[in-house]
């Protein structure tokens, strides 16, 4: 394990993504504090001339005014809209130049439910259930009430701890909320106490979500996680 998360962070998404797992990343702003155990993280890589090439990734045509916060410094967050329908949250990884990123796709709401709830509720007909609050990238960022003016917001370092989970109850207890928005994370002291599965990244179209990308890490058998969906194949239009 990582001494710090910058030391973590600074390594490629493919390998800092899995010792994410478990982890309790926490949202506070002035109307509430919330923490999530994370439990499904996808990895993505940079443009097409880096030394990790990736069909997948928003970066693979090079930098941006929309996706720059994802070429660096680690430990910040890359928050994006998307199909004109919600936000998704990335820790940026790598040093400052070099392109990556952590999708936060799944996690469990451990304390500041509540808060998470009426989120997720607004502009439902019917509550969702515990399990599916933070089941998927845009209900992440909904439920933790991040939008694109949290891009390129530093991520806290709360410490390495025997337990994320009871370490971030006890913050949430003590402060549920705090003037300014701020985002940190509690990492496990020790990994690979849960069993993982890792698969090609989830709905990804073309070579980005095929096998030759195997970089969804999701805590085996927890309910929060996303179901699988095999990536669309695009397939070269041929005349008749």
């Amino acid at each position: 394990m990582a001494d710090s998360l910058e030391e973590l962070l600074s390594a490629t998404a493919p390998e800092a993504a899995p010792a994410l797992l478990g982890a309790v990343l926490v949202r506070s702003d002035s109307q509430a504090t919330v923490a999530l155990r994370l439990t499904e993280v996808e990895a993505y890589g940079g443009p097409a001339d880096s030394d990790l090439p990736d069909p997948g990734a928003h970066t693979y045509r090079g930098r941006t005014a929309r996706n720059a916060s994802m070429f660096g410094p680690p430990a910040h967050l890359y928050v994006y809209f998307t199909y004109g329908l919600h936000h998704a949250l990335n820790l940026v990884c790598r040093p400052d130049g070099h392109a990556g990123g952590c999708l936060i796709r799944a996690g469990e709401l451990v304390a500041g439910e509540d808060a998470a709830r009426r989120r997720r509720s607004a502009n439902r007909a019917t509550e969702p259930a515990h399990a599916a609050l933070a089941r998927g990238p845009g209900n992440v960022a909904q439920a933790l009430g991040l939008d694109r003016s949290d891009d390129g917001a530093p991520l806290r370092y709360l410490g390495s701890v025997p337990d994320p989970v009871l370490a971030a109850q006890r913050l949430v207890t003590e402060h549920p909320g705090y003037p300014k928005p701020w985002t940190g994370i509690f990492l496990p002291e020790h990994t690979g106490q849960a069993e993982m599965a890792t698969t090609a990244r989830t709905g990804v179209s073309g070579e980005g979500g095929t096998d030759a990308f195997p970089w969804r890490f999701a805590l085996k058998n927890d309910p929060t996680v996303s179901p699988y969906r095999k990536a669309a194949v695009k397939k070269r239009r041929t005349r008749p």
